[in-house]
């Protein structure tokens, strides 16, 4: 199992920032990827940034140059720094864990930590 707690959302005006934490904890020696994805109200959860164990990242095209996903593997914590925040990038945001060993992978996520960008 792998527990990943989340901190770091709240509201912020449009063009403003936040920077969420995410810390892992558990059987954390098998995660391949972490990062982040969202969901707002009505929408599918959607991937908005990842960051395998080799350093590659992978974005949403609607946050590429505006948000940052960031490892720090002694800590076993990701970030996403979000700058140039838009309306539409309110929603709640979920930690992600991508385990895989061998036999099988599974997705551990986070409990979910709001953003809120509104004037």
């Amino acid at each position: 199992q792998v527990q990943l707690v989340e901190s770091g959302g709240g509201w912020v005006q449009p063009g403003g920032s936040l920077r969420l934490s995410c810390a892992a904890s558990g059987n954390i020696f098998d995660i391949y990827a972490m990062g982040w994805y969202r969901q707002a109200p009505g929408n599918q959860r959607e991937l908005v940034a990842t960051m395998t164990n080799g350093g590659s990242t992978n974005y949403a095209d609607s946050v590429k140059g505006r948000f940052t996903v960031d490892r720090d593997n002694a800590k076993n914590t990701v970030y996403l720094q979000m700058n140039s925040l838009k309306p539409e990038d309110t929603a709640v945001y979920y930690c992600n864990a991508d385990w895989r060993n061998s036999d099988y992978e599974v997705d551990y996520w986070g409990q979910g930590t709001q953003v809120t960008v509104s004037s």
